[in-house]
């Protein structure tokens, strides 16, 4: 060992360098050094896999809520998802009551968000407006007492309202089976036929 090193300082003093080049060439050698032990212990160590977890992202279902009142099994709001139809709401409320009244309502309908769907009971089906109707002998029209549900109205009580004939009280009929709920006695103003002076002859006797 010690004769190995004797012979090392020999050729390291005898090396015709100057004194930058030799600390160049140390500078190289332990480089060399240093990246070989490098590899040699990379290649002795085992790989370590790092997998990332997948994330997931729920997809959200738009929905729409909807208040389903009246003659349903379980009356109450519920969430459906969006471009539900009437049919789809009573559906959810557990289906209409035995002899429950459907006629005048449309369930292929889009419901709307914040709407209500109501359904009118087995009896009383002269009530539906929830004013009260009172028909005399003298007179072929019902006379009204009392302010009417225009989103519960049958036709023959909107026929009660001067001014509206059975052709009109069927368009305002038609028009809340294809539209929706009236969210203002005013929206009635958006169905043909109904002025600004009509309007006016009924419109205190309204309400939505």
């Amino acid at each position: 060992m010690n004769s190995i090193l004797e012979n090392l300082r020999s050729w390291w003093s005898h090396i015709s360098f100057t004194s930058p080049q030799k600390r160049s060439l140390l500078a190289l050698s332990a480089i060399v050094v240093a990246t070989s032990a490098f590899f040699v212990v990379r290649g002795t160590s085992q790989e370590i896999e790092v997998v990332a977890p997948e994330l997931t992202m729920a997809e959200s279902v738009a929905q729409v809520t909807v208040d389903v009142a009246g003659a349903v099994v379980n009356p109450g709001v519920y969430s459906l998802p969006i471009n539900s139809r009437v049919i789809d709401a009573i559906k959810a409320a557990g289906d209409t009551v035995k002899g429950a009244d459907v006629s005048d309502i449309n369930l292929a309908r889009i419901i709307k968000d914040g709407e209500q769907v109501y359904i009118y009971p087995p009896q009383n089906h002269s009530q539906k407006g929830s004013g009260t109707v009172r028909v005399s002998p003298q007179r072929a029209k019902a006379r009204v007492t009392g302010p009417i549900s225009l989103n519960r109205a049958s036709a023959k009580e909107l026929e009660s309202l001067d001014g509206i004939g059975p052709v009109l009280a069927a368009r305002i009929v038609a028009y809340r089976k294809v539209n929706g709920p009236f969210l203002t006695v005013e929206d009635l103003l958006k169905v043909s036929g109904i002025g600004t002076a009509k309007y006016g002859q009924f419109k205190e006797k309204l309400r939505v």
